[in-house]
């Protein structure tokens, strides 16, 4: 009997599908933002205009302009630096704990969607649980056990990804599970792991994608709210939301120093919501035909 045929490419191998992408605003408006925060990130590594961690008493507090673009912090530290330098805690903290949600939510959600019965209704009531311990919960808990600090806040958020990853997993599965390509993959006498690997899980690739880079958004976001709460990432390291923290008391003195660093968050994560609003819409075989 001859070889199954595996099915459709991907539609980012389809040709016109850069075309079509570069004609999606929330695409195109998502991915200058989202290279904006990665460029930020990576030019803290190689130049900021003054050392990040330097505290000079006699600079604190300087209005932007001049010497300081955007001024300086109660501490005298250049805030155009700060937030280069914050910008990499935030890619880090989302990039790992999305990627843990991602494989472990992932490998999770395929073997309940391939093996089924109880082995499905167990993955199911565990993921249903970890909904009931969010980010900031679990952050909670894990630094009165083991301290504040930016791995527990990556652990914290990595675990409230996994259910997330696991439910849309399996539902996204069970519907390829269902397709005539697998059926006829199953009639060659193929074992589940082998149709899982070569045909449910690259058809499941692109809505795992979109939901990453939504996860993405909320993992800053969460990364943002732990450190404001001291939970997150610690000095002498700079966090856009210890940065919003140091700033309330100062809103009358020197509203400016909440103003950039909220700015900075609520473009990150606008920009990385709107990236994935584009890629559903790109990725979804019915838009994509309308376009």
């Amino acid at each position: 009997m001859s070889a199954v045929p595996l099915p459709a490419a991907p539609l980012a191998a389809v040709p016109g599908f850069w075309r079509r992408a570069l004609r999606h605003r929330s695409f195109v408006l998502g991915g200058v933002l989202t290279l904006l925060l990665a460029a930020a990130a990576a030019l803290s590594f190689v130049w900021t205009p003054y050392n990040p961690y330097d505290i000079d008493m006699s600079a604190r507090l300087v209005p932007p302009g001049g010497a300081y673009l955007l001024g300086t912090d109660p501490y005298g530290r250049d805030v155009v630096s700060l937030l280069l330098v914050g910008a990499r805690a935030s890619i880090a903290v989302g990039f790992i704990a999305v990627g843990i949600g991602l494989v472990v939510g992932t490998a999770f959600g395929l073997l309940a969607s391939a093996r089924r019965g109880w082995v499905e209704e167990v993955i199911m009531r565990v993921a249903d649980f970890g909904f009931a311990f969010p980010a900031i919960l679990s952050a909670i808990m894990l630094t009165a056990v083991f301290g504040p600090g930016m791995v527990n806040a990556i652990i914290a958020i990595g675990i409230y990804n996994i259910p997330t990853f696991a439910r849309i997993t399996r539902a996204s599965a069970n519907a390829i599970w269902s397709r005539e390509f697998v059926l006829a993959a199953r009639a060659c006498g193929k074992g589940a792991f082998s149709i899982t690997m070569e045909h449910v899980l690259p058809n499941i690739a692109s809505v795992l994608i979109v939901q990453a880079t939504i996860r993405f958004a909320i993992a800053i976001l969460a990364e943002a709210a732990l450190s404001y709460l001291g939970l997150g990432t610690q000095p002498p390291q700079p966090s856009w939301g210890r940065m919003l923290s140091e700033a309330q008391t100062l809103m009358f003195q020197a509203p400016q120093l909440a103003v950039f660093p909220g700015v900075a968050i609520a473009l990150a994560v606008l920009g990385l919501n709107l990236l994935g609003d584009g890629l559903r819409d790109l990725f979804d075989p019915r838009l994509a035909r309308k376009r």
